[in-house]
């Protein structure tokens, strides 16, 4: 979180009303992990890997959200932040917009985690969909790989204008969003 609220406060002090981070931002992307997923075998340590990463996932609403939204009032920003959300025992790769008095605007969780993603990520299912009415414009986000689904760029572009702020996890580490 200190990372988060120092990039902020320097988007802020620059003049920036929106700041926008990666996909899993916060609870990380495990990248390189494999949690010891081969078919019909399990390790100890690698249930262990996955028990840390779970932990180090955030409750929306939970604490976390909370600190993200004293972020959000302290720089007086529009946040949009790449979360790894923690939901029972299950993980979602999520994006979370907050407004700049620190309401939680939308919680978007990634439709199909790409590729070995899906042994790590929930598939979200589509009810997070909104877009976020702002001063700035109506923002709603798609993450990764997501920009590459046609349908759902339709439905955002539906809800709000399009425009791929940024690549894809994959191709730059960031985390894309659509902005009108």
């Amino acid at each position: 979180m200190d990372k988060l609220a120092d990039l902020a406060s320097d988007a802020a002090a620059r003049g920036a009303d929106l700041a926008v981070f990666p996909e899993a931002f916060v609870g990380g992307y495990p990248k390189g992990l494999d949690f010891g997923a081969t078919v019909g075998s399990r390790t100890s340590a690698s249930r262990d890997d996955f028990l840390r990463y779970h932990a180090s996932a955030i409750d929306v609403p939970g604490p976390a959200t909370e600190a993200i939204a004293a972020v959000a009032r302290a720089g007086k920003l529009h946040l949009v932040v790449g979360v790894i959300e923690r939901s029972g025992g299950t993980l979602y790769c999520s994006a979370l917009t907050f407004g700049p008095d620190g309401a939680l605007l939308a919680r978007r969780r990634k439709l199909m985690p790409t590729a070995s993603e899906r042994l790590v990520w929930g598939f979200g299912d589509g009810s997070t969909l909104d877009v976020a009415s702002t001063p700035l414009g109506r923002i709603g986000t798609a993450i990764c790989w997501e920009n590459y689904m046609p349908l759902l760029r339709t439905a955002l572009r539906d809800r709000s204008s399009y425009e791929d702020a940024d690549g894809t996890m994959a191709l730059r580490g960031r985390t894309s969003m659509p902005i009108s």
